[in-house]
C-alpha cells in the first residue's frame, strides 16, 4: 500500500474543548428556502462590495478567519474495527432542524467512509452514524466512498441550511478504486436521502477517463452549488504522473444526469514556482458574497506545507486568486504545523467559521484531524 507525503495520515480520540461565546444554529446565519439569483458574467459589483477594492478584488475582510481554535474538535475514534479508526478528514458543515451537522471522511487502514457528527456550538461534536460505507460487492465502492457535500445555501453568511430537489437532498461523492489511502484513479457520483443517514447513490456522473489530461490521474472532491436552473460542480483532479500535480475544474448539468465539463478547465490552476499553490489547487468549497464567487481551496506549496486559500470571481468560471492566506500552517509542535487544509464553511452568530483538516507530525507518526477558525477571537 503506497502513500503520497500531501495526502495521508493517521490521528489520534477526540476532544472535548470549552469555550465561550459559541453558536447557536437556531439563531444563525440567514435560512435560505430557495437559491439566490446569479448575476450575469459582466454584471458591476453592488457598491457594498465594492469598499476597499485592490487590484480588481473587494476588501477580503469578510472572507478572512484569523482566529484559530488551536485544538481539535474531531479525531479519530480509536476503535477497533471503526470506520474511522486511524483518521478523520474532509470536513462539510451545516444547518438542520436546530443543530449543526458535520459529514466527514473516516479512514480505518483500507480506505475511505462517510460518518455524521452533530454539534450545538460547532466545538464540541458527537458521532452519530455511519452514513456511507463501501459495498464490497461494488467495483466502484468496494474500498472508498467519500461524501464531500451537500446542496445548501450558498451565501457566505448563512448558517448552510440544506435546499432540496423535489423534497429531497442531493449529495455528491467520489470513490477510489482500490484499497489504500485515495489509490486509483477516483471518480464522481450523486446521492439522494431523505433523512441525511441513509443515501442512495447515483452510478458516476464523471471518470477520469472522460475527462482532458490534467485530470486523467483522478478526481477529488466534488462540490455542489445550484442557481437559476443551473447546477454546479466544481471539483479537483490530478495529472497520472507520479508526482502528480492537482487543478480544479467545472462541470454544469441542468437536470443532474447528462454533465459538460467547461471548455476552459481546469478554472483555478497551479502557481508558479514559489506559489502557494505550485504543486496542488485543491478541495473547492464555494459560497458567494454579494456579487462574488468566493472559491476556498487549499494550496501545495514546494516547503511541503497545504495552506487554506481563496480566490474570488464575478462569475463562476473566472477567478482571481487573493494574495493573503486564509488559514496558514501553524509553528513547529502546533496541530497543523504541515497542512491546514480542505475548507469548509459556515456562518453563526455574526462570526464565520472555517473548518479546515489539521496535520501535524511526521510519517508514520503523524496525526489529522478537523480544527476550525473563526472571525472573531475566541474569549
Amino acid at each position: 500500500m503506497m502513500f503520497d507525503s500531501a495526502r495521508r495520515a493517521l490521528l489520534s480520540g477526540l476532544v472535548a474543548a470549552a469555550g465561550a461565546g459559541l453558536a447557536s444554529c437556531a439563531a444563525a446565519g440567514r435560512n435560505a428556502s430557495r437559491p439566490r439569483p446569479i448575476p450575469p458574467s459582466g454584471s458591476p459589483p453592488a457598491r457594498s462590495a465594492v469598499a476597499g477594492w485592490s487590484g480588481g478584488l473587494p476588501d477580503l475582510t469578510p472572507y478572512r478567519t484569523p482566529y484559530k481554535y488551536g485544538r481539535r474538535v474531531l479525531e479519530k475514534s480509536g476503535i477497533p474495527g471503526s470506520f474511522d479508526e486511524r483518521s478523520v478528514d474532509c470536513p462539510f458543515v451545516f444547518c438542520a432542524d436546530g443543530h449543526f451537522y458535520m459529514t466527514y471522511v473516516g479512514y480505518d487502514g483500507t480506505g475511505y467512509q462517510t460518518g455524521l457528527a452533530e454539534s450545538d456550538d460547532l466545538v464540541h461534536w458527537r458521532r452519530l452514524a455511519l452514513i456511507m460505507a463501501r459495498d464490497p460487492n461494488d467495483p466502484i465502492t468496494r474500498y472508498n466512498i467519500a461524501m464531500m457535500c451537500i446542496l445548501r445555501d450558498d451565501a457566505l453568511d448563512s448558517n448552510g441550511s440544506l435546499l432540496k430537489v423535489g423534497g429531497r437532498h442531493l449529495g455528491a461523492w467520489h470513490a477510489y478504486p482500490n484499497a489504500g489511502y485515495e489509490q486509483g484513479p477516483a471518480v464522481i457520483g450523486l446521492a439522494w436521502s431523505d433523512d441525511l443517514r441513509h443515501w442512495e447513490r447515483t452510478p458516476p456522473i464523471l471518470t477520469p477517463a472522460d475527462g482532458a489530461p490534467w485530470e486523467r490521474g483522478g478526481l477529488y472532491k466534488p462540490y455542489l452549488v445550484q442557481g437559476e436552473g443551473i447546477y454546479y460542480l466544481f471539483y479537483n483532479a490530478k495529472t497520472d504522473e507520479k508526482r502528480w500535480h492537482e487543478q480544479i475544474g467545472l462541470a454544469t448539468s441542468r437536470d443532474l444526469e447528462t454533465w459538460t465539463r467547461y471548455a476552459g478547465n481546469p478554472i483555478l490552476r497551479n502557481g508558479p514556482a514559489g506559489a502557494w499553490d505550485t504543486r496542488f489547487a485543491s478541495d473547492p468549497c464555494v459560497l458567494r458574497h454579494g456579487p462574488w464567487w468566493a472559491l476556498y481551496y487549499y494550496g501545495l506549496a514546494a516547503d511541503g506545507r497545504a495552506r487554506d486559500l481563496l480566490a474570488l470571481g464575478r462569475d463562476p468560471r473566472h477567478f482571481t486568486k487573493a494574495r493573503q492566506i486564509m488559514v496558514d500552517v501553524g509553528p513547529p509542535g502546533s496541530i497543523d504545523e504541515d497542512y491546514a487544509h480542505k475548507p469548509a464553511l459556515i456562518e453563526a452568530d455574526g462570526a464565520l467559521y472555517h473548518f479546515y483538516c489539521c496535520v501535524s507530525g511526521k510519517w508514520p507518526h503523524d496525526t489529522r484531524a478537523i480544527s476550525v477558525a473563526r472571525s472573531v477571537p475566541w474569549t
